[in-house]
């Protein structure tokens, strides 16, 4: 594959895409290479005098498509991906080469004068896109024949496609593709004429043969070779998964005709392949996980077949969850509620991010509206979630539901009993995303664990138009009937039946040892005693290709203590907060140990000691006034857990169970489950308290330096903080304005981002451009009343009322909040907002989900051109690279929002072996070892080149 990727960025070769790889070697043998053959392992070739020929191979339907493809490409520039910065970095290189070491000051210049933006005042982000190349034309066009597909006696001479094809020159041609070559045949007007053209032009290739008919074509053609070799490096590398981009360019280029573009738009496969089988995807990543892994080399392998492969299936995901949220797929389930419909495509299970909470409200309000046969339907498909759990599986009785939704924790019962069901189907959305981000949190946990002979499906999050679309593999079998005998582990009905295998509980035990999380008793509805070492709530499944599976890991980690009320069902803690309080456990007690050893000697007062040694293992992460029965439980636990373990090292011996604090039933003894409690009390005040006050110290120190919101957001989750505590950071920086204003700009863009997700999914396709205007209008200017240009069609009913600024008198200022939502969401949503009202909700809800109470003047103080960028960034808007005049009332257009792309979040896998050498490289780096520091960078870099290719982020981290 390294050598075919060669050819393809080699200008001499890129054109050729159907070819066969032969290796000569000295003694006079020839070997034929596959695509994943190493050349070591076919032949010796380090004597040299080898020879590597490439030999067209036969076309077929899909290989001579995708060299039409291919070309189309290459005759373009789009295949080239500028950017201000490879464009910056070139002009300089360039600059500094000409100019010579006395001009390196005015090289630099340049790229000094294009950060423009940088002047946060201005408004103006023309500086923020590199210009465009100039367009160099090959052809008139070159486009699919009406004439396709040859008629069956044409098949059988090997005909395969038509051409119809216009040179610069004028002239018009019909092309051939058959399996072996492209020729110019007989045809004129509407009757095909299949014999070669007099002048019997032919090739292998298509450009091959426009270079023999077209001279003008040739000359162009070497000009647009010329032009990406000139280019910056990185632009002509393609990454797997394109990056949104927040800006468009300006003024919008004309949109000119071009019949091959129209034939790729009129082909709605939405990631699918059209030709031959579609991929299997569960099978092709379950396969390159079982790659063999015990050499350097096998690793590398297995590393790069796995990131590729899941780019490939996030990418089609992508696709996918576009046609869904578009309504262009139908779904399996067309009589269910539309938040419940679940779709298949390209292999791929696709359904929107729906909380068990919410089903459950959606089965009372169907009871209440109809006593119909679809209540039935509802609960045989709803009770999988998002996730595939096996058709035919058990079902919710009445009163199993009621049982259910009258938990302990229960986000509905937190919401007012008197609302509408709409309303607190909409206020239950914060609930329904975490429970996606921490399913596929989960999920890429488990894969990390690697356990053999334990899977995990292939996971997306697609964020689009406002809605959450969950995409993951198809789980073997789901669809070939039922399947609800294959379920092993877990439960379906949160935990009213569990499932229990001996087999697939030492799969899981063994990812749990990996994972921190300890093997306990639960008891299920009847009262029977199960060992788990998971969340109840997960389900193990064996497909029908005979492999272990594991769902629903939406709690992989132990909930936060910290956050035990209503609406908080979800707050879980980070892996990395885990992993760093079992690594400060184990110094503390290692430390203890030696003071125990110590004491014992001097002193025969053994009991004495040993209460001293447990005060200090408490002293970091409880408060003074928890009380000894408290300690006791804790170290009874560290007892318990280091016999399971033996002798190995001691922050294994830290084991937590995911079921405390949850309407789960656990069995065992008070003692233990007091003790199981305590440690994730224990855990959570750990961050409370030790590594929120030093993620703060750190800041204020520079130690830590994040330089805008993501970079934030990515130090909060490397300390193991969750993204719920940056109003307390934003408390502890006050005194810095720097870092109060980084913090507290955050918080402003989440609130504003989940108020315009609102706004998205309530407004219909031909108001988007007007919604977004509107609300950036809303958030930069001063907006006191709704414009009625371009509204008049989305006008609300009389009899719907409007609960703007006030509140409805006898509710709480949540429920007010809550109720005034509601009332908008009856209507288009963007028709009621002004800016007084638009602020008055980010503040709002800034107090509710973070409680951060933001100044009066933010407003005025928020830096709006950031803002606007960060947005954009997290909810896939694409903005017009204007000067936009942001002192004015309404700075923003309608024309100024070029596109809305979909967000998605993934679990690609990472290089774990360059990643160990990275994290260790930084802590020498940090004790002054720049040498070996700079070995292990070195080293992780050319593993990561090797795995991810260059344009990947952590290849960047390799050479900061």
């Amino acid at each position: 594959m390294d050598v075919r990727q060669f050819l393809v960025d080699a200008p001499e070769t890129c054109f050729c895409t159907c070819y066969d790889l032969l290796l000569h070697t000295t003694d006079g043998s020839v070997h034929h290479l596959e695509d994943y053959n190493e050349i070591c392992e076919v032949a010796d070739i380090t004597s040299g005098s080898c020879l590597l020929e490439m030999v067209p191979a036969l076309y077929d339907d899909r290989s001579i498509r995708a060299h039409v493809h291919r070309t189309r490409e290459l005759i373009s520039l789009s295949t080239l991906h500028s950017s201000l910065s490879t464009t910056l970095a070139l002009q300089h290189e360039i600059g500094k080469n000409t100019s010579g070491k006395l001009d390196v000051a005015k090289a630099e210049l340049p790229e000094l004068d294009n950060l423009g933006f940088m002047d946060v005042g201005s408004g103006s982000l023309t500086n923020l896109l590199s210009s465009p190349s100039k367009e160099i034309k090959c052809v008139e066009s070159i486009v699919f024949s009406s004439l396709n597909p040859p008629p069956s006696y044409r098949r059988l001479s090997r005909d395969l496609i038509y051409l119809d094809m216009v040179t610069l020159e004028g002239n018009k041609y019909c092309i051939t593709g058959t399996t072996k070559a492209f020729y110019v045949n007989s045809s004129l007007g509407n009757v095909l004429d299949p014999r070669p053209n007099k002048t019997a032009f032919e090739a292998t290739t298509l450009v091959g043969l426009l270079q023999k008919i077209s001279p003008k074509f040739k000359k162009a053609f070497r000009e647009i070779l010329e032009q990406k070799a000139s280019a910056h490096p990185f632009e002509n590398v393609q990454s797997l998964l394109q990056p949104n981009s927040w800006i468009g360019s300006y003024p919008i280029p004309d949109h000119k005709r071009d019949a091959a573009r129209a034939e790729n738009s009129l082909t709605l496969s939405f990631g699918s392949e059209l030709i031959g089988m579609q991929r299997d995807w569960n099978e092709e990543l379950q396969s390159c996980r079982e790659f063999p892994h015990a050499t350097h080399q096998e690793r590398i392998l297995r590393d790069r077949a796995l990131y590729k492969v899941t780019s490939d299936f996030v990418d089609a995901a992508i696709n996918g969850a576009i046609g869904v949220i578009s309504r262009c797929i139908p779904p399996v389930n067309p009589t269910d509620p539309e938040c419940f419909h679940m779709y298949v495509h390209n292999n791929i299970f696709f359904s929107f991010a729906v909380d068990a909470d919410l089903e459950q409200l959606s089965r009372k309000q169907s009871s209440e509206n109809s006593k119909t046969e679809n209540t039935a339907s509802l609960q045989s498909f709803s009770e999988k979630k998002y996730n595939n759990v096996p058709q035919g599986a058990t079902r919710f009785s009445d009163a199993d539901e009621s049982a259910v939704c009258n938990t302990e924790n229960n986000d509905i019962d937190a919401l007012s009993p008197d609302m509408p069901a709409e309303a607190r189907l909409a206020e239950s959305e914060q609930a329904t995303y975490a429970s996606a981000n921490n399913d596929l949190r989960g999920t890429k946990a488990y894969q990390e664990a690697d356990v053999p002979g334990l899977y995990n499906l292939g996971m997306a999050i697609i964020d689009y138009r406002g809605h959450r679309v969950v995409a993951q593999s198809v789980l073997p079998g789901i669809l070939q009937g039922d399947k609800s005998e294959s379920l092993l582990y877990g439960s379906v009905d949160n935990g009213k039946k569990i499932c229990w295998s001996e087999d697939f509980h030492s799969k899981v035990l063994e990812a749990a040892k990996r994972l921190h999380l300890k093997e306990h008793t639960v008891l299920d509805g009847s009262g029977k005693i199960f060992k788990l070492a998971a969340p109840v709530e997960c389900k193990g499944i064996v497909g029908s290709d005979d492999r272990h599976y594991l769902l629903d890991l939406m709690r992989v980690t132990p909930r936060d203590a910290n956050h035990t009320g209503p609406g908080s069902r979800f707050s879980i803690l980070r892996p990395e907060l885990i992993t760093a309080f079992c690594h400060a456990e184990a110094a503390e007690n290692s430390e203890c140990g030696v003071e125990s050893e110590e004491a014992t000697v001097a002193s025969e007062k053994s009991s004495i000691s040993n209460t001293e040694e447990m005060d200090k293992v408490n002293g970091s992460a409880t408060s003074n006034s928890e009380t000894l029965a408290v300690e006791n439980g804790v170290k009874k636990h560290f007892q318990e857990s280091g016999s399971h373990s033996g002798g190995k090292d001691a922050k294994s011996e830290i084991l937590f169970n995911p079921n405390v604090f949850t309407e789960f039933k656990l069995a065992g003894n008070q003692e233990e489950i007091t003790a199981d409690e305590e440690l994730v009390r224990k855990a959570s005040l750990h961050l409370k308290d030790v590594v929120l006050p030093k993620f703060i110290q750190d800041l204020r120190t520079l130690e830590v330096s994040p330089m805008d919101g993501q970079t934030l957001t990515e130090a909060l989750h490397a300390h193991g903080i969750n993204i719920r505590y940056i109003g307390k950071a934003a408390e502890g920086t006050r005194d810095m304005p720097h870092l109060w204003d980084l913090c507290s700009t955050e918080i402003v863009i989440r609130s504003a981002k989940r108020i315009i997700k609102d706004i998205l999914r309530d407004t219909e396709d031909h108001d988007l451009g007007h919604a977004i205007s509107h609300f950036f209008n809303c958030f930069c200017g001063n907006v006191q009343s709704v414009p009625a240009k371009g509204v008049a069609n989305s006008t609300p009913p009389k009899n719907q009322k409007l609960h703007i600024g006030h509140h409805a008198s006898g509710k709480s200022p949540k429920a007010q909040t809550k109720f005034r939502a509601y009332a908008r969401k009856k209507q288009s949503l963007y028709l009621s907002i002004t800016s007084e009202s638009l602020w008055f909700d980010v503040q709002e809800f800034s107090k509710l989900k973070y409680q951060f109470e933001l100044p009066k003047d933010a407003r005025l103080r928020v830096r709006k051109i950031s803002v606007v960028r960060n947005i954009c960034q997290k909810v896939g808007i694409t903005l017009s690279a204007r000067k936009f005049d942001l002192d004015s009332p309404m700075p923003f257009q309608v024309s100024d929002i070029l596109n809305l792309q979909p967000v998605a979040k993934h679990s690609i896998p990472v290089c774990s072996e360059a990643k160990e050498l990275v994290e260790t490289g930084k802590i020498q780096l940090a004790e002054g070892m720049l040498s070996e520091a700079y070995t292990l960078f070195s080293e992780a870099f050319a593993i990561l080149q090797q795995v991810t290719g260059p344009m990947h982020r952590e290849v960047a981290n390799c050479c900061r």
